[in-house]
C-alpha cells in the first residue's frame, strides 16, 4: 500500500511538473522564433530593437499625459485638420490605438455619434484617466479597451477607422501589432498613421520619435497595408492613409 501511494504521489507530481515546463518551453520558443528583429546597440531613446533598420524607440510613460494635454497642442499639430482628414461619419466605428489620456477620443466621439470609438491603451494609468474623462463627460460611446504588446485586442472586421497618433514607432512588435489592426479593419477601413516627420530637421522632437515617409510605407507594405495617400497639411506630421492591399 505504501508503495502504491509513492507511485501516485510521483504520478501527481508529473502531472503538474511536465506541463508546467512545456508552457514554459513554447513560450521561450514564440519570444525567440521571430527572426524579424535585431537586438544591438543604439540611441539610448530606443529600446535596443530594430525593425526593418529602425530603433523601436521607448514608450512614452503617463508621466507624461500633461504633455498630452498641453494647451498649445492645437496649434502645434492643428488636431482638428486632422480630425476632418479622417472624414468622420456619425455612424463611423473608430479604434485610436495608443490612445494615452483620450485627446483625440473625446474631440472624435461627438463626430461619430451614431457609432463606436475604442480608446486602446495598455498602460494602466491611461486607461483610469480614460475612465474618469468618459464618466465625467456626456459622450457615452466610447468603450474603453486594454490592448498588449502584441494585439490591439478587439474584435475582427469591427472598426471602419484606426487611428495612431505617434505611436506606432513605439510598438515592441510591430508586426503583430499591425496583424491585429489589419485582423481589425473592415474591407474598405482605412489606417491613418500620424507620425512626425522625420524628412524636417525643424520639427523639434526627438529623432527616434520621428519618421519617414519612405519608412513607414516599407513597415507597412511588409504587412499588407498600401498606402493610399499622404495628407501633407498638418503643421509638424505625416497623416498617411493606408489601407488593405
Amino acid at each position: 500500500m505504501i508503495h502504491f501511494r509513492k507511485m501516485l504521489q510521483h504520478l501527481f507530481l508529473m502531472i503538474l511538473v511536465v506541463p508546467f515546463y512545456q508552457c514554459v518551453g513554447q513560450e521561450k520558443t514564440i519570444e525567440t522564433s521571430d527572426t524579424d528583429y535585431v537586438f544591438k546597440k543604439g540611441d539610448p531613446d530606443g529600446i535596443g530593437k530594430w525593425y526593418m533598420d529602425r530603433q523601436i524607440a521607448h514608450v512614452m510613460g503617463f508621466q507624461g499625459m500633461d504633455w498630452l494635454e498641453r494647451s498649445n497642442r492645437e496649434e502645434e499639430e492643428n488636431t482638428s485638420k486632422l480630425l476632418r482628414d479622417m472624414a468622420i461619419e456619425p455612424s463611423d466605428t473608430i479604434a485610436d490605438i495608443g490612445a494615452g489620456s483620450g485627446y483625440h477620443v473625446f474631440k472624435m466621439a461627438p463626430m461619430a455619434n451614431e457609432g463606436l470609438v475604442y480608446a486602446v491603451d495598455i498602460q494602466d494609468e491611461m486607461l483610469a484617466a480614460l475612465n474618469s474623462k468618459k464618466e465625467s463627460g456626456a459622450n457615452k460611446n466610447v468603450a474603453i479597451v486594454k490592448g498588449s504588446e502584441k494585439s490591439i485586442n478587439l474584435p475582427e472586421n469591427s472598426v471602419d477607422k484606426v487611428l495612431m497618433v505617434d505611436v506606432y514607432h513605439e510598438f515592441e512588435y510591430p508586426i503583430a501589432m499591425i496583424a491585429s489592426v489589419k485582423k481589425a479593419l473592415r474591407a474598405n477601413g482605412k489606417l491613418y498613421l500620424i507620425e512626425y516627420r522625420s524628412e524636417d530637421p525643424n520639427v523639434p522632437i526627438k529623432e527616434l520619435h520621428k519618421m519617414t515617409e519612405v519608412q513607414a510605407v516599407k513597415e507597412m507594405k511588409a504587412s499588407g497595408m498600401r498606402l493610399e495617400q499622404n495628407i501633407g497639411n498638418l503643421p509638424w506630421q505625416h497623416c498617411m492613409v493606408f489601407v488593405k492591399e
